[in-house]
């Protein structure tokens, strides 16, 4: 059986753009990122000339071609949100509040997690990608918004959907399996920072909340990826 040609992957619109020799590279730009514009090329001559141009004059090719819309691959769940674009949050839980989340493309894998302001759905720190886990994304998310509000002296809740995370929090380790190597070795290091902080730091000025996703629909940090 003869194998398949290579392929060159434009990307106009993602996590980082350019042109992709694979597309694993690729995935990792695209998957997940709203609005994300991808095409595969035959040649790398013709990638990076499509990257010079407007995306939509190579989108809307002609049938039979590998022209994707990550929005259109990856359907996506996102939080609830009004007219507005603002977050529908449930009675019980105040907009004055933070919301955290990770994401994780495999078990390990590319790893980012981010928060959000609550009253406003605006993202106020993302981190990553980086090579890790989802539980790992979660237990650094919730120490970044603790160090943030402890930097600015701002004292508000964190709503985490993760039991995991929450309960490593609380016991100031993060009890992941993650192998150490020279591949993990940058976030094995950020892990130890984290568990300096908290053994460092009163962090009962913020409240540490479950997120109920169940009743609640996703957390409002949720990235729209499952």
């Amino acid at each position: 059986m003869a194998r398949p040609k290579p392929k060159f992957y434009t990307v106009w619109h993602g996590r980082s753009t350019g042109v992709f020799a694979t597309w694993q590279e690729c995935e990792a730009q695209v998957k997940g990122f709203a609005g994300a514009k991808y095409k595969a090329f035959d040649t790398y001559a013709q990638a990076r000339a499509a990257f010079a141009d407007s995306p939509d004059a190579h989108i809307a090719a002609a049938p039979g071609t590998q022209t994707t819309d990550a929005a259109q691959m990856h359907p996506t769940r996102r939080p609830r949100t009004d007219a507005n674009g603002l977050p529908i949050l449930p009675p019980e839980v105040p907009p004055n509040a933070l919301a955290v989340d990770a994401a994780c493309a495999g078990n390990p894998g590319p790893m980012e997690y981010r928060g959000v302001y609550l009253a406003t759905g605006a993202e106020v720190f993302r981190y990553g990608p980086v090579y890790g886990t989802n539980n790992i994304g979660e237990f650094l998310a919730i120490v970044h918004a603790f160090a943030l509000m402890h930097r600015k002296g701002i004292n508000l809740p964190v709503y985490s959907d993760s039991r995991i995370a929450q309960g490593w929090v609380r016991k100031q380790h993060c009890a992941t399996k993650l192998p150490h190597n020279e591949r993990t070795a940058p976030l094995h290091r950020l892990i130890a920072r984290a568990e300096q902080w908290l053994r460092t730091h009163d962090t009962t000025p913020y409240p540490l909340l479950k997120w109920n996703t169940g009743e609640w629909g996703e957390v409002p940090a949720d990235f729209g990826r499952k």
